[in-house]
């Protein structure tokens, strides 16, 4: 009888996720959801046959170096691979997976949301009744920003930008956007999208910008210090990709002079550390912060989990799995 992989997996999954692949492989669960210590992913990456890590897993180099012989696959739970050294991995043969596509929608509605929370000031008006300080109706209280109308200046037009760009037309926003290159014409003709070559002219003509592409060495803070000063006084930043691409000492230091109007975060730069002056701007009601919950639905992590397992059989069976991620994709 063949022997069943090593498949070890970082981070608790849905329970469907977890007993498929009980089913399938000889699977190791972390059964406390408690990240993993350096030690513990050295022990992981020098036992398993396959990996299944988690975006909070810095799978690095010289975690790498540890992986025993038989490490073959790394199949992230995840969209991204930036906390994976796909190069590195890659170099030692060694096949990284992700799970694409399946948090598109999810992602776009949480985008969506945030827009909405800061320019209608929903997480404030939320507190005011719970904390008992609510007096009745007054004509200049509480008063917020209309979105129709508005310029959104979505930054990464992949899956996710697209399907915000869909819901933000349908609440009256003009769309533009700014890409390493043009959508398909039909595309941007379906969603009457202007295109910006020059992300400085973009951002200096929005009323809200959203950030929507993948962290790459090429985007880590794509939204320096001197762009973030382009932006309108009047402007809101909303940012649901990752963390890194932001300048997030910049944006906290320009939301606290008035120069950007507010920001909706839901994702940081030092994960799960977030910036105490970010937290004191949530307490003013200047910025909202959610803890990294763009993707997070039940039928998401359950679609992510099939990913996962799709592409661990496709490679146990000696075929070429269907997310395969290449340094040169990236």
């Amino acid at each position: 009888m063949k022997k069943r992989p090593v498949v070890v997996v970082t981070r608790r999954l849905p329970d469907v996720t977890e007993t498929r692949l009980r089913e399938l492989f000889d699977t190791r669960l972390n059964l406390e959801d408690k990240p993993l210590s350096a030690q513990e992913l050295a022990d992981a990456v020098k036992t398993a046959d396959v990996l299944v890590p988690t975006i909070t897993d810095e799978i690095d180099a010289a975690v790498l170096e540890q992986a025993g012989p038989n490490l073959k696959l790394i199949a992230n739970f995840g969209n991204g691979v930036d906390n994976i050294d796909v190069s590195a991995a890659v170099a030692k043969g060694i096949a990284v997976t992700n799970t694409p596509g399946v948090l598109t929608e999810d992602t776009a509605d949480m985008t969506m949301a945030l827009i909405l929370a800061v320019a209608r000031r929903i997480p404030e008006g939320a507190r005011v009744i719970p904390d008992g300080n609510w007096a009745g109706w007054s004509p200049t209280w509480m008063l917020g920003r209309r979105i129709t109308g508005k310029r959104l200046g979505i930054v990464g037009m992949g899956r996710i930008g697209q399907a915000l760009a869909r819901r933000a037309k349908a609440f009256g926003l003009s769309i533009h956007y700014h890409n390493r290159r043009h959508v398909p014409p039909k595309i941007e003709a379906e969603l009457e999208a202007t295109y910006w070559e020059s992300l400085d002219q973009m951002l200096a003509r929005m009323d809200i910008v959203s950030v929507n592409c993948p962290h790459t060495p090429a985007t880590y803070h794509l939204l320096s210090a001197r762009r973030l000063k382009l932006m309108k006084p009047d402007a809101i930043l909303v940012n649901t990709a990752r963390g890194e691409i932001i300048d997030e000492g910049a944006l906290t230091k320009l939301i606290e002079a008035g120069a950007i109007a507010g920001a909706g975060l839901d994702v940081f730069e030092e994960e799960p550390a977030v910036n105490p002056r970010l937290v004191r701007l949530a307490r003013q009601g200047k910025v909202v912060l959610l803890p990294h919950m763009g993707s997070a639905t039940h039928e998401g992590r359950v679609a992510m989990g099939e990913k996962v397992i799709v592409n661990i059989r496709a490679f146990v069976d000696g075929h070429k799995p269907p997310d395969r991620v290449l340094p040169s994709m990236l």
